[in-house]
Formats: C-alpha cells, structure tokens, sequence
C-alpha cells in the first residue's frame, strides 16, 4: 500500500513517456550555441584580435602578417586536430612531439641515406608512424594502463631514438641535411612544400588588388601548403565527428567505454585507429617541416606535444573525455599562432607568451566547465 509519506514508484510506460518527453524537448538557440564546445575558443579569438588590434603595429594584419601567423599555426594546428580526435577519444598521446622527430629522421633516412624516391619515401615514413600509433594503442588497451604513462615512455623512447639514430647515420651529429635536393621538384613535392596557388597571388598582385613590390612582384606568392592542409585536415575531422558513424563512435567510446562497448561500439578499435591517426598527423608534419627546412634534426617537435593538448583543450576538448570539436581545435591553434608571432608585433616581451598560455589554458578549461555545468544542469 502506498501512504502519503511514500510516491509511488514510477511505471515503466510513465519512464518511457517521460524519456521521449525529454528527446522531444525544445532547446533554445543560445542553449544550442552554447552547448557548441568550440564558444569558448572562438570567444578567446575573439578577444585576442581584438588585443592585438589596438596593441600591435597594423602590418600585423597585413596579407603577409596573416601568413606569418598562420603558417606556424597551421601546423600546430594538424597535430592539435589529431589531438582533439583522440582526446574526444578518452586518451591522450603525449608522444606526438617525440614523433615529429623520430618520423622526420626515418623520412630523411629513406630519402637521403637510402636514396628512396620522395613518395616511397614518404609513404614508408606515414607506414612507420602508424605502426608506432598502432603499438602505442595496443599496449593502452592491453595493459589497461593510462595513455599518459605509455605515452609519456614514448616521448622519451622516440626522441632518444631520434637522437642515437641520428648520430649514427651524420657520423656524429644531430642534423641530417641533404632533404631538399633528394627531394627533387615535381608534384610530390609541391603538395608536401612551398606555396600554392601562387598564379592567382600574381594575377591579384597584377591588378593592384594585393600589395607588391616595386618591381611587380607580390609581397605574398601564395599560401603555404601547410595552411591548405590544415584547413582540410579541421574540414575532414568535423564532417568524420558530426555526419558519421565513426564519430558517433569516437563519442561513445570516449564519454563511457563500457556503455559502448555493451551497444556494440568497437571501442578497442577506434581507439587504436585514434593513435595511429595522431601518429600519422605527427609524421604529416615532420615531411612538411623536413622538406621545406632541407634537413632534419633531433629537437624537431620539441615540447609540440604539450602545445597540441593546450590548443585542443583551449579550443572546447574536456580531459575526460567524450566531448570535444576539431573546430575548436582550429581556433585553438591559430590563437596560439597569434599569440606567439603577435607579441614580436607589440612592444610587449616575447617571453609574455608563456604566461599568456598558461592563463588561456586555465581560462579555457574554467570556462568549459561553467558551460558545460550550465546547459547540463551539473553540480
């Protein structure tokens, strides 16, 4: 019998009725963007244009200032979306860095040492990184130790690699040089080094649309090969994350494993795949970097590892997992772009830029949070 003290228990049909009353809720627009893990990244880009704005000198802002900024962040940027995809994920790949460098010495050994042809040679480099993505995956997964502890024994195991490697095949030093004329011309090399598009730069620069030297010639010939591949790269993550099953994937395995291990989610497998992605996206970088350097070294990638989480994490991704955008992502990095090459526009001391990152790291994170505790009605 059920007294006043006691609410009867609800009914299975009553559970159902209140569950689809909830799918069926509507949400308001600012509920909808705000619920969006990238607000918080755009907001900060935001804020930082704006700082520099009325801080920096205007050539900043320029065609050319633009350029400066978004080269190094575009390839940040690449590793950062790998980062975000494997963060959503619910692991993290502290080698990343480690394996800029160790893929830039395998590259260069194929290329240089071996005398490979640049996309042999650069196949085999992508093959090699997503073996070790592969290994780093399955020692998490069959160990059940964390990601950070594999990961962070691989930071350490590549770039001594890089390091001993490196010494052997100089004879003693830490550079390999020779990559550019290996490399050769041809259109390999142009999809992985130099600028694109540098037609349409002369033609704009030709009719007065873009600045140019005296001479005629453009103060900017094209765009940076790694931009192209960086914008593709955020474009694919987002389409893969929002319009497919394998995102839906990456979510599930992400926000709870054994919840989507029980729906029939190959959490093992996306996780795996999720490690030989960033592996790849690391070796992406060390063959766009090595080839326009013209040699490889062993402190390539140094402290990338880090840098790639902060973008990721400024840009929306929670440490714990299961929620995250390569968009933000995105945002993430070109923030760090404008950070680092914006303060040598300022009269501010470039050194500024580690406290500024630190603060935008600690920022983004209380702001996730806030948000996140908003919409869902957390405590």
């Amino acid at each position: 019998m059920v007294t006043a003290s006691q609410p009867a228990a609800a009914s299975p049909a009553n559970t159902v009725k209140a569950l689809q009353d909830e799918r069926l809720k509507e949400v308001s627009l600012i509920t909808k963007i705000m619920r969006r893990p990238e607000l918080g990244a755009m907001a900060g880009l935001v804020l930082v244009t704006i700082f520099f704005l009325s801080t920096a000198d205007a050539s900043m802002f320029s065609l050319a200032g633009l350029m400066n900024i978004l080269s190094p962040a575009s390839q940040l940027g690449i590793l950062a979306i790998a980062a975000a995809l494997l963060m959503i994920g619910g692991e993290f790949d502290l080698s990343i860095g480690s394996m800029v460098a160790f893929a830039g010495l395998i590259f260069g050994g194929f290329l240089v040492l071996s005398g490979w042809p640049l996309l042999l040679a650069i196949t085999a480099t992508f093959a090699v990184a997503a073996l070790l993505g592969g290994l780093n995956g399955q020692l998490v997964i069959r160990t059940r130790l964390p990601s950070f502890i594999v990961t962070l024994a691989f930071l350490f195991i590549l770039r001594g690699l890089s390091l001993v490697g490196l010494k052997w095949a100089t004879g003693g030093s830490t550079q390999l040089r020779g990559v550019g004329e290996r490399a050769g011309d041809g259109i390999v090399r142009e999809i992985f080094s130099g600028n694109a598009l540098e037609g349409l730069f002369s033609w704009l620069a030709a009719n007065n649309i873009i600045a140019k030297f005296p001479n005629g010639t453009p103060t900017v010939t094209g765009v940076p090969v790694s931009i192209l591949w960086f914008i593709g790269l955020a474009l694919l993550a987002t389409w893969v994350l929002l319009r497919t099953r394998a995102g839906n994937w990456i979510f599930a395995a992400g926000g709870d494993a054994n919840a989507a291990r029980n729906s029939g989610v190959p959490v093992d497998r996306v996780k795996t795949v999720l490690f030989m992605l960033t592996a790849c996206a690391a070796a992406l970088v060390a063959i766009l970097t090595v080839i326009d350097a013209g040699s490889t070294d062993a402190r390539r990638g140094f402290q990338k590892e880090f840098e790639a989480i902060i973008a990721a994490v400024i840009g929306g991704c929670l440490l714990t997992g299961g929620y995250g955008s390569a968009i933000g992502a995105f945002f993430g990095a070109i923030i760090f772009g404008m950070v680092s090459i914006g303060l040598t526009y300022t009269r501010f001391d470039s050194d500024w830029f580690q406290v500024f990152l630190g603060g935008m790291l600690l920022l983004a994170v209380l702001f996730n949070n806030f948000i996140r505790k908003k919409v869902t009605g957390e405590r």
